[in-house]
């Protein structure tokens, strides 16, 4: 269809455009509503950054008749410089305009006159921004915009610049790319996925200004319905699809001179770990204040204020101290009109020749129904566990919550909720907040997929453990891969303990110090998983094991050697165990190409061993699809542990088997004689676009082999399909047979 497109002009501002005192400015909108009698009613917030003076009203003019209604608030300065040399200032106003329903999409622009004296000569400036009108399939509203700002003032020694990340958050979860909207300055660089300036070369001292586009695509596939009853059809992520936004985002960057020293918390302020995170989602509730709190250290230098981008009214209170501290509180007050927002929030830490790295944030602003409640976390050296008071949270169904990672749900008794996990589980997440380490984790209510309604309230609890970096991290917490917590509602809190260990024996580990383990080609590795459960009878299952080049279970490229519980690589020996362990032994290989490190990702699940249903009793299934359903037996769902790495050095290992020989196999592709399976969801087959090295033993008289080179290659091949399908023959049944001893 084609599109009407209106467009609103906003007249240069007078007192920015009269002047050399444009510093950029950002738009940010309110989610579209639409009206009884056919109308649209579109807010959105500009702030604008200048020199000395910032709170000049702009005024606004609708094109072409097509609004029935505009209303533009007065704009307010929100920020300025306190050393009264008046070096920057930050404005906001916000203006609703009522819109005809027979247009399709709405855009607004302003231009004027004059940016700040930079580098690159420019002069005129515009802003710009556009919004698809139609209803997508997905929410059932109107699409809503990215989110982003910037502080007035960004500052940077020549010598010192690494990155300035850009606020780029979308409500409605829409992938965001940034891209330049016109010619970048030189020697600079954008990340179109994570908005991230960088720089490729030196780059010249002075003012430099920044002209970006950001603009959201879908993730997932999406149509798009008019007013009018026309729709269109939005391809996930489609990069030859129109963008459902465009905004646009203007600051400018001061390069200084370089400076002696660039360590961060040396004269360029460092963030504390009480500093919210670049990216954070915040919640403010309308009518009750909310209050963020920041806090910086630089050691040979005087902090004297923080440099914030906010909202009308919201006010800031600076605290110094002798040894190079500071810390700042913001506080804001949502009123009504703020209900459903998305505030962004941007601050900076200033001394009087630098300042620190720009943090964002995002502030949703909603109603009172979103609960708190009163949490005690206990943090130790591997794991951490809260328990919320049931009396703090009265209303709340328990059975409607679950942490970050929604395979791991919470217990209960008569007084508290509970739940624990260890750092590397339950989507538990590691944050370096510049002095101390975090791990953060969430517990929310959830709604079903088939609820139209619910009376249920929102319950929104963030809990975290932290520990200082200025103390040896051994004596905190263990990074080391190797145990793992879960807590699941019909087991309660269960573990597994994933390690590598030196022999058959499998009573002496592998140290963590010793990570990454270094091993050459046919080493056999000795692995281990044992569980853990407060339950007194369960039984372990060890699902699949595939190994990856890193630490991401889900890389399209992999190689199983274990997988629906059946054997896949013909080295793999199961040693026996008792019905919590599962003992296993591996030939060491590597992926072709420029890899040298190697993980190992196992799925594993623990049942009542009394169950005949459950996956535990199924063993080895070749065919996947006659799994039985979780519900008919009592068993946990399906976690993944990770061990690793383990990082190739010299030659490879002498081959100790009795009358064999050694023989090179190079894997293309798929595997001879196999067609992989069906890959797990959300990963590509690991039989495509991967090769594996590796050298197997073959029980064929060395005779054979001294004959022509020719002839062996051929006997070579047969001879190897032999020995894979009797190999993988008693493979299948030593692990079923491990499974169910004892």
């Amino acid at each position: 269809m084609e599109a009407g497109v209106f467009l609103l002009l906003l007249f240069p501002l007078l007192g920015i455009g009269s002047t050399l005192s444009f510093y950029g400015d950002s738009i940010s909108f309110m989610a579209p509503e639409k009206e009884m009698g056919g109308t649209f009613k579109v807010t959105f917030y500009h702030r604008q950054n200048g020199k000395s003076n910032c709170q000049d009203q702009s005024s606004f003019s609708c094109d072409s008749g097509v609004c029935t209604g505009f209303n533009e608030s007065s704009v307010l300065q929100t920020d300025q410089d306190s050393t009264g040399q008046g070096r920057w200032c930050q404005s906001e106003g916000h203006t609703t305009a009522t819109i005809l329903t027979n247009n399709a999409s709405f855009s607004l622009s302003d231009s004027g006159c004059c940016w700040v004296s930079n580098v690159e000569g420019k002069t005129q400036w515009t802003t710009y921004a556009e919004l698809d009108l139609g209803t997508r399939s997905d929410t059932h509203t109107v699409n809503s915009c990215p989110v982003t700002t910037t502080v007035s003032s960004l500052r940077v020694p020549q010598n010192c610049f690494s990155r300035i990340r850009i606020l780029a958050h979308d409500p409605d979860g829409d992938e965001v790319k940034c891209r330049f909207a016109t010619s970048g300055p030189r020697n600079f660089t954008l990340d179109e996925t994570t908005c991230t300036l960088t720089s490729t070369g030196d780059i010249e001292t002075g003012i430099h200004v920044f002209e970006l586009m950001l603009e959201d695509f879908s993730t997932n596939n999406i149509t798009l319905t008019y007013s009018d009853g026309t729709s269109v059809f939005r391809e996930a992520s489609g990069m030859n699809s129109p963008p459902l936004c465009k905004v646009k985002l203007q600051f400018s960057i001061e390069v200084l001179l370089p400076i002696p020293n660039c360590e961060a918390g040396h004269v360029q302020p460092i963030f504390l770990y009480k500093t919210p995170s670049h990216g954070d989602i915040l919640h403010a509730t309308v009518g009750q204040t909310f209050q963020l709190y920041a806090e910086a250290e630089a050691r040979h230098a005087s902090i004297h204020d923080f440099q914030v981008s906010g909202p009308q009214n919201m006010t800031k209170v600076f605290k110094d101290d002798v040894l190079g501290k500071a810390e700042v509180t913001l506080s804001w007050t949502p009123q009504l009109s703020d209900l459903y927002r998305y505030v962004p929030v941007c601050f900076t830490a200033e001394t009087t020749d630098t300042q620190s790295e720009m943090r964002c944030v995002v502030v949703l602003v909603t109603q009172a129904s979103t609960t708190q409640g009163k949490a005690t976390v206990h943090c130790s050296t591997n794991k951490m566990t809260v328990a919320l008071d049931k009396a703090s949270m009265p209303g709340i169904d328990e059975n409607f919550l679950k942490l970050s990672d929604p395979s791991c749900s919470l217990t209960s008794n008569s007084t508290h909720i509970m739940g624990a996990m260890s750092f590397s589980t339950c989507g538990t997440k590691i944050e370096d907040k510049g002095d101390y380490i975090i791990f953060k984790n969430d517990i929310n209510s959830f709604e079903l997929p088939t609820e139209v309604i619910t009376r249920r309230k929102t319950v929104k609890i963030g809990f975290s453990c932290q520990f200082p970096k200025a103390i040896s991290i051994s004596n905190y917490y263990n990074l080391h891969n190797a145990d793992y917590i879960f807590t699941e509602s019909n087991f309660g809190s269960f573990g597994y303990t994933f390690e590598i260990f030196h022999n058959s024996s499998f009573t002496n580990r592998v140290e963590a110090s010793a990570y990454p383990v270094q091993v050459k080609l046919l080493q056999t590795i000795f692995m281990g998983v044992q569980a853990r459960s407060e339950l007194p009878k369960v039984m372990l299952f060890v699902e699949s094991c595939k190994a990856t080049p890193d630490n991401n279970p889900e890389n399209s490229l992999s190689y199983y050697i274990i997988r629906n519980g059946c054997v896949e690589d013909e080295t793999v020996t199961i040693y026996p165990s008792n019905q919590t362990a599962f003992n296993f032994g591996v030939q060491a290989f590597k992926f072709t190409g420029n890899y040298d490190q190697v993980y190992i990702t196992c799925s594993v699940i623990l049942c009542e061993p009394e169950s005949p249903f459950s996956r535990c009793a199924q063993g080895c299934l070749k065919d996947p699809s006659r799994r039985r359903r979780r519900g008919l037996s009592r068993e946990t769902g399906s976690h993944y542990i990770t061990q690793g790495p383990l990082q190739f050095v010299g030659q490879p290992f002498p081959d100790t088997a009795e009358n064999s020989q050694d023989v090179l196999m190079e894997r293309s592709g798929t595997l001879p004689e196999v067609s992989p399976p069906p890959a797990s969801p959300g990963t590509k087959s690991s039989g495509e676009g991967w090769e594996m090295r590796k050298i197997f033993s073959s029980n064929i008289s060395t005779a054979v082999f001294a004959s022509a080179f020719l002839v062996s290659v051929v006997l070579l091949g047969i001879m190897a399909r032999y020995y894979r399908k009797n190999r993988r023959a008693e493979d299948r049944n030593v692990l079923i047979a491990s499974e169910w001893e004892n």
